[in-house]
C-alpha cells in the first residue's frame, strides 16, 4: 500500500487530501506502436542510435584496438617477434602465414557466436563473455596465460628459438601454427571489452543472426590486421633495431601482463564459487604449481621427447586438478563454544571437537585424507557423535583457554569426549590416520561405565 499526504496551495487556504493506493507487482510496459513505428527497420529498442554500418565500424575499430589490451597483446607479440629476423625472405611464406592467422581468428570468433546464438535459440539468456561464466572455461583460460607468460618470461621456448645472446631469432612453426596462433589470440581476447566493443556487440546480439555474424566478422577482422599487414609487408620491421638482447627482455617484459590476466581470472574462478571459492582458488594456484614444473622439464631437456611426454603428463595433471568435482563433506560440523560443547555433551553422546585453522596445512591433510573419508563419516554417524569444529584461524581467546585445558597449546589438536557430561576426554595425536581415529570413535563412543 502506498499512503500519502496532498497539499495543494498555501497557508490557511491550501487544500489537503489524504490517500491510500494499492500498490501491486507489474512489469514495465511494452513500447507503444507509435514508438516502434519511429525506430528503423533495422534498429531494435534500445539500439535506436545505432545503425548496422556503425556497429560495423565500432566492431572493427574495437577489435584494432584490442590488441592493445594486456591479454592479447603478448600472443601478437610473439607472431611479431618472427618476423623481425625474416625480412623480405620468403615474402610468400609469410603473407600466406597472415592470411592463415587471420583465418584462425575468423574462424574462432565464428564458432564462438554460432554457440552463442545456438543456446540463446535454446531459451538459454546468454551475452557475449558467457563463456567467462563457466569454471572450467575461465580455469584452462588462466592456466593458459600462465603457461605462456612462463615461456615468455624465459623458463622455456613455446614456438620460438632464441639463443642466450638473443642474436639468432628463427619462426619454425608452420600454417598450422598460424591458425593455432589465430585462435589463441580469440581465446586469450575473450575476458576484453576493448573501447567501441560494448555498443556494437551489444547492437549484434539484438540484430538477426546474419547481422550478428558480420559485426563479429568486422570485429575479428580489426583484430587480425594488425599482423595482417605486417606479414603482407614485411619489410617494415627493418625500422625496428636489429635482432639481439633487446628481443629477451623486451620478451620478457611481455610476460608480466599475462601473469597479472592469470591472477585475475583466477579471482574470478573462485568468485564462480559462493561456498568453496577459496578451495577452489587454491587447486587453481596448484594447477600452476604443476604447469611451472611442466615448463622446467621444457626448459632442461629443450627439443627432447622425454621432456616432451613428462610435460604433456604435467599439463594434464593441471587440467584435471581445478576441474575435478571435489568431495563433498556430508558431515554437519557447529561452531564450537562453550555453550555448544555443554550442550553436546548433555545430549549422551560422545562429542569430536577438532581444532583446526585455515593456515594450518596439518589440519588440512588430516581433514581430507582421514577425517572426510567414507568409512570415518559412516562410523561417526552410526555412532551418534556430535561435531564441533574451534575455527582458530583468527585469534579466539575462548579456544586459547579451551586448548590449554587439554594440555596443547596449538593446533591441529583433536579431542573425542566420552558419553557424559563429567568424562575425562581423550587428547588424539597430531598427525592423524585412519585406523587412530576408528579406534578412538569406537572407545570413546562407549559410557564410562561400560567400559
Amino acid at each position: 500500500m502506498l499512503h500519502g499526504l496532498l497539499k495543494i496551495g498555501k497557508g490557511d487556504d491550501a487544500d489537503t487530501y489524504e490517500f491510500t493506493i494499492p500498490v501491486a507487482k507489474g512489469a514495465v510496459p511494452p513500447l507503444s506502436l507509435a514508438s516502434k513505428k519511429a525506430l528503423p527497420a533495422n534498429v531494435k529498442p534500445g539500439t535506436a542510435d545505432i545503425t548496422v554500418f556503425s556497429a560495423l565500424a565500432l566492431a572493427f575499430l574495437g577489435g584494432i584496438i584490442l590488441n592493445l589490451m594486456p591479454c592479447v597483446f603478448p600472443v601478437l607479440f610473439l607472431k611479431g617477434l618472427a618476423l623481425v629476423n625474416t625480412g623480405s625472405q620468403d615474402r610468400r611464406h609469410q603473407r600466406l602465414s597472415g592470411l592463415i592467422y587471420t583465418l584462425g581468428i575468423l574462424v574462432s570468433f565464428w564458432i564462438i557466436v554460432g554457440t552463442l546464438l545456438a543456446l540463446r535459440q535454446g531459451g538459454q539468456q546468454l551475452g557475449w563473455g558467457f563463456q567467462l561464466q563457466s569454471p572450467g572455461f575461465v580455469a584452462i583460460l588462466a592456466m593458459l596465460m600462465f603457461f605462456l607468460a612462463l615461456s615468455l618470461a624465459g623458463q622455456f621456448e613455446l614456438g620460438l628459438s632464441l639463443t642466450s645472446a638473443g642474436n639468432n631469432l628463427a619462426n619454425k612453426q608452420g600454417h598450422s601454427g598460424s591458425f593455432f596462433t589465430g585462435m589463441l589470440a580469440v581465446v586469450a581476447a575473450t575476458p576484453c571489452m576493448g573501447p567501441l566493443m560494448g555498443a556494437a556487440v551489444g547492437f549484434a546480439l539484438a540484430q538477426p543472426a546474419w547481422v550478428t555474424f558480420a559485426v563479429f566478422t568486422a570485429l575479428a577482422l580489426g583484430l587480425a590486421l594488425p599482423y595482417l599487414i605486417l606479414s603482407m609487408n614485411p619489410q617494415w620491421t627493418s625500422i625496428l633495431p636489429k635482432p639481439g638482447a633487446w628481443m629477451e627482455t623486451l620478451k620478457q617484459l611481455t610476460a608480466v601482463p599475462l601473469f597479472a590476466t592469470a591472477i585475475w581470472l583466477t579471482w574470478v574462478y573462485g568468485k564462480l564459487y559462493a561456498a568453496d571459492g577459496v578451495d577452489r582458488s587454491a587447486m587453481l594456484l596448484t594447477a600452476f604449481l604443476v604447469l611451472a614444473i611442466a615448463g622446467w622439464a621444457l626448459g632442461k631437456w629443450p627439443a627432447k621427447w622425454g621432456s616432451a611426454i613428462a610435460a604433456i603428463i604435467l599439463i594434464v595433471l593441471a587440467i584435471i586438478l581445478p576441474l575435478r568435482k571435489p568431495k563433498v563433506d556430508t558431515l554437519t560440523w557447529k561452531p564450537w563454544t562453550p555453550d555448544s560443547l555443554a550442550a553436546a555433551r548433555a545430549t549422551g553422546h560422545p562429542v569430536f571437537v577438532d581444532y583446526t585453522a585455515a593456515w594450518c596445512l596439518s589440519c588440512q591433510v588430516n581433514e581430507r585424507a582421514v577425517l572426510r573419508s567414507d568409512d570415518i563419516i559412516k562410523q561417526l554417524g552410526d555412532q551418534h557423535v556430535e561435531l564441533l569444529k574451534a575455527d582458530w584461524t583468527n585469534y579466539d581467546s575462548a579456544i586459547t583457554q579451551s586448548l590449554s585445558s587439554v594440555g596443547r597449546s596449538g593446533v591441529p589438536t583433536y579431542v573425542i569426549y566420552p558419553p557424559g557430561e563429567k568424562s575425562n576426554p581423550d587428547v588424539l595425536p597430531e598427525l592423524l590416520t585412519k585406523d587412530i581415529v576408528s579406534k578412538a570413535i569406537e572407545r570413546d563412543s562407549k559410557a564410562p561405565d561400560a567400559k
